[in-house]
């Protein structure tokens, strides 16, 4: 058998290995996701805080407001649950890859330090959340509403990352959202920011 031949194999071996790897993945995710309303509910806040930015009426605004705010709240409460299911998946299937593409063998080839534990990371981003729809940092509507976006498209990007890679994360919120994965990081509460880069090591 040729070289060709022989990287060919090689290549469809590592395919193979990534894609069962990722369906895992997917399929602990999708397991621990499946009691909640979270993603619709995340999606109703995204589209909602651009329809009410959008909206003319004062009245109406207010009303798209309200709804929104008891939106943010019912997702606060599902994500505190979440993360507190989350804490009960075994360790080594916890372990995210800082690298920004898929590494098969991740877990027991690369170093603590070039590993992450995503249990932590959802609970950083349940608090964050649950801090924003509280309004602990005392911003007015509009920043606030922007505040919690970055907020959830870093949840968003979490998730991705976790059953696919980095760059897949960051590819998608570009291209779903327009936003790069630094805008979002930027964009977050200074607590979110400061306790998710300390935790990626960043």
């Amino acid at each position: 058998m040729d070289f060709l031949a022989l990287l060919a194999l090689a290549a469809l071996g590592l395919h193979l290995l990534k894609r069962r790897d990722q369906q895992r993945r997917i399929a602990l995710l999708g397991a621990k996701l499946a009691p909640y309303r979270i993603e619709p509910q995340m999606e109703t806040l995204l589209d909602g805080y651009l329809r009410w930015l959008d909206e003319a009426d004062e009245d109406r605004r207010r009303q798209i407001w309200q709804t929104l705010c008891a939106t943010e709240e019912s997702l606060a409460e599902q994500l505190r649950r979440f993360a507190a299911d989350v804490a009960g998946i075994e360790a080594p299937l916890a372990q995210m890859s800082k690298l920004p593409m898929w590494l098969p063998w991740a877990q027991p080839l690369l170093s603590g330090r070039l590993l992450f534990d995503v249990r932590r990371a959802f609970a950083i981003h349940a608090k964050g959340i649950a801090a924003v729809a509280a309004n602990e940092p005392g911003l007015a509507d509009k920043p606030r509403a922007f505040m919690m976006s970055a907020e959830l498209l870093l949840l968003q990007h979490t998730c991705h990352w976790f059953c696919r890679s980095k760059a897949v994360a960051s590819a998608r919120l570009l291209a779903r959202h327009g936003t790069s994965y630094e805008q979002v990081l930027a964009s977050v509460s200074p607590r979110t920011r400061s306790d998710y880069l300390a935790l990626i090591g960043r």
